[in-house]
């Protein structure tokens, strides 16, 4: 892990154009814990959607962009961030931006006034994690929701992995549709599953550094009496063996192989067996020491939360930042203990946090140490200043 400090930036404003329910936004905030205050649909959550913008993918709704824009204004939108940071102040930018009358409006990223490639390269100056209420059910969810979730862990560290993944999909989507148009044709077959292997072996790697990372970081931070019990973690799937037994060089050969001897199995499937695509990311309840599958409501709630803090721990310490951190209804179905002992948590972490809840008792006990900010549909005003 790395060794080099921890670089604590805050978003000292946030500007919103025509975005969700929002026409016009010019939130300024000065502390390092923030708390989004209102009724249901009031817009709490567009405002961490907003600023979960600014990590490589498609937000923490995983919504299309077109979907992001204002339903009265022009089909575009901005979102924008002055990020204080211990070296220097920094505006970002991004949104979607009008073509032409038939052309398709197209995302943009700006650093400091300057157009910037992708997504990707906000990574420089910040790293964001963040925890929403329809990850509740992760434990006792699909497969497919523990590998997307795990990817967004892989993100947070690194800025390429979902470059990689959509890569891979699309690889594997080619080979799909070649074993079922065109199955004799062994060359564009070859050529295929050499593309395949090459993807699939640097997705199954990263994937297991990172859990091997947060293991490791949990179990020496663990401690006995915490509020959130400590997970236990690993990866099953047989690329996931293939990454942990062999050298990558091997491994990749190896896949091949198997993608070769199961053709006439995947196109009677319909899809490629065996693959990153197929793993799941194991959880257990690590005082316990059961799968969390099998935790009470509670206590995989406690262990969501515990894992999302330490996920944020290794951020700072791989990236040397330490992430923003947004939290949406987090605190709304936790007891007085594991809500005080989360704020707690939050303090030590160094990021900034943005916290959303319909309760305004959830933070009283952060009056003094939070911006606490009541959010109405379409505008945001301190609580001071609500009536």
């Amino acid at each position: 892990m790395s060794s080099s400090p921890v670089a604590a930036s805050r978003i000292a404003r946030l500007i919103l154009q025509d975005f969700r329910t929002y026409a016009s936004l010019d939130l300024t905030v000065s502390r390092p814990l923030v708390a989004l205050v209102g009724e249901n649909g009031a817009g709490k959550t567009n405002v961490l959607e907003a600023i979960s913008l600014f990590m490589p993918g498609r937000g923490l709704r995983r919504a299309e962009l077109s979907e992001m824009a204002r339903n009265e204004g022009p089909g575009s939108f901005a979102v924008s961030v002055t990020l204080d940071a211990p070296y220097g102040e920094h505006r970002l930018g991004t949104g979607l931006e009008p073509q032409g009358e038939n052309a398709r409006a197209s995302r943009i990223c700006r650093i400091d006034g300057m157009p910037a490639s992708s997504p990707t390269a906000f990574a420089e100056y910040l790293r964001i994690v963040w925890l929403t209420p329809d990850l509740d059910a992760l434990f006792r969810g699909a497969a497919g929701d523990r590998r997307r979730f795990l990817d967004r862990l892989v993100l947070a560290v690194d800025a390429e992995h979902g470059t990689r993944v959509n890569a891979l999909e699309r690889a594997l989507r080619s080979r799909n549709r070649v074993l079922e148009e065109n199955p004799d044709d062994r060359l564009w077959l070859d050529a295929l599953e050499r593309e395949v292997a090459e993807l699939a072996i640097a997705v199954a790697a990263a994937r297991r550094e990172t859990v091997e990372r947060l293991a490791s970081l949990i179990l020496e931070t663990r401690e006995q009496e915490s509020p959130f019990p400590f997970a236990m973690m690993g990866l099953e799937g047989e690329i996931d063996a293939l990454v942990a037994t062999l050298p990558a060089v091997d491994a990749e050969d190896r896949y091949r192989a198997i993608l070769r001897d199961y053709r006439s199995r995947d196109r009677a499937a319909g899809r490629t067996l065996v693959g990153p695509q197929a793993s799941d990311l194991l959880v257990r309840h690590g005082p316990k020491d059961i799968p969390a599958n099998t935790a009470s409501t509670g206590e995989q709630k406690a262990l969501l939360i515990g894992l999302v803090l330490a996920h944020a721990r290794l951020v700072a310490s791989m990236s040397g930042i330490a992430p923003f951190v947004l939290l949406d209804e987090v605190a709304a179905h936790l007891d007085p203990r594991r809500r005080a002992g989360l704020y707690d948590a939050l303090e030590t972490l160094g990021g900034q946090v943005w916290m959303t809840g319909a309760d305004p008792g959830l933070f009283q006990e952060l009056d003094g140490r939070a911006d606490l900010l009541h959010v109405a549909p379409g505008h945001i005003v301190a609580s001071q200043d609500h009536p």
